[in-house]
């Protein structure tokens, strides 16, 4: 019995090993690479198949993905047929094909596929070599543009610059080059005409802003900002000019094609116009456009009340100042608005000569 228990023990020891040893692994190989068309650009969305059979069998399959590139691991070493096709290539077609390609254990192979090689252009049709070099020419022709591109927005980023820190004649000239090289850009033609606003070349101004107001209309893709914003400095320029009416149908134009912005329109003209001070009524009917747009910004209330008080009369008896109607009303709103404003002393100064009761309300902030 004993003996017995000896040879059982024996055979289990014997047996056991065999199920706690793993088989050792068979050392494998990958491969990578990129793909590309004839014209040079990368192919997305590839699927490689390695097969021993020619090409018919996928032994190993594995995807591209969006820049042209793949890459595969796990593969068994010896010599495969590595061929490329695309989602949409049928089963029995490649697109380019290697034969004898050999992976090594612990190695990584290599494998582009260059569409652009001569021996692949060779066996094109002459149909297909010609898109290629149509596709080719505007290839370049489009990096030329990005490469033309990528200048001019520099120069317009340091043209705006410029033009922020008053150096309208550095502006200009950048500008000046940047609408040659790109006339049909209306961005450029808007900082042009801002860059000749401050130097006061106001014909050149308006003809640059007008430019710009007319290239973006007719674009693809109109850009209510830019047409906005070159409405909105033709207005001031025209003003200028003392050309009112001219101005206001710039501002009216710019508020119409960028409503988002038209408070902020109109309080520029009623400040372009309270500025040059040569036509109140221009000035009150900027402010009411402008009250009527942002009911809540203080400022052209207080233009509105000095453009009307331009109008006031005395009372020969009182010696008080007899105002236009909304006059009073319009200091008083103002005060409601922005009692510690900058010009809060001026209006209730004025309202006291009118015989006006400042509220008490009208506090100045803490």
């Amino acid at each position: 019995m004993r003996k017995l228990k000896f040879l059982l023990a024996a055979a289990v020891l014997a047996v056991v090993p065999a199920f706690l040893v793993a088989p050792a692994q068979e050392p494998t190989g990958s491969i990578h690479g990129h793909a590309q068309d004839p014209v040079g650009i990368a192919i997305p969305s590839t699927i490689v198949t390695l097969s021993t059979d020619g090409g018919k069998t996928a032994k190993y399959t594995f995807n591209g993905d969006a820049n042209g590139d793949y890459k595969g691991s796990g593969i068994a070493p010896g010599t495969y047929t590595v061929s490329l096709r695309k989602p949409d290539t049928p089963p029995d077609k490649v697109v380019d094909q290697f034969p004898e390609v050999k992976i090594v254990a612990g190695q990584d192979t290599s494998q582009d596929f260059d569409l652009t090689r001569a021996d692949y252009v060779k066996n094109l049709t002459p149909e297909q070599k010609k898109a290629a070099e149509e596709l080719r020419a505007k290839n370049s022709a489009a990096l030329k543009e990005n490469s033309v591109i990528k200048n001019l927005n520099a120069d317009l980023a340091k043209a705006r610059e410029d033009n922020k820190n008053k150096n309208y004649a550095e502006a200009d000239s950048l500008m000046t080059a940047s609408t040659q090289a790109k006339p049909d850009a209306s961005v450029l033609w808007l900082e042009l005409g801002v860059a000749q606003a401050g130097e006061k070349k106001y014909d050149d101004a308006v003809t640059s802003l007008k430019k710009a107001i007319d290239l973006d209309a007719a674009s693809k893709k109109p850009n209510p900002d830019i047409q906005g914003a070159a409405g909105n400095a033709l207005g001031e320029v025209l003003a200028t000019q003392g050309k009112s009416a001219d101005s206001q149908a710039a501002y009216e134009a710019a508020a119409k094609v960028n409503p988002a912005s038209s408070g902020m329109y109109y309080s520029n003209e009623t400040i372009v116009f309270a500025r040059i001070g040569k036509d109140p009524d221009a000035t009150v009917a900027a402010a009411n456009k402008a009250i009527a747009a942002d009911p809540t910004k203080p400022i052209p209330y207080y233009l509105k009340g000095q453009a009307l008080i331009n109008k006031a009369t005395v009372d020969p008896k009182t010696g008080k100042i007899v105002a236009p109607p909304g006059c009073a009303e319009a200091y008083q709103k103002y005060l409601e608005l922005a009692p510690d404003g900058q010009f809060a002393n001026d209006a209730k100064s004025v309202l006291t000569e009118m015989g006006e009761t400042v509220k008490s309300s009208y506090k100045a902030k803490k």
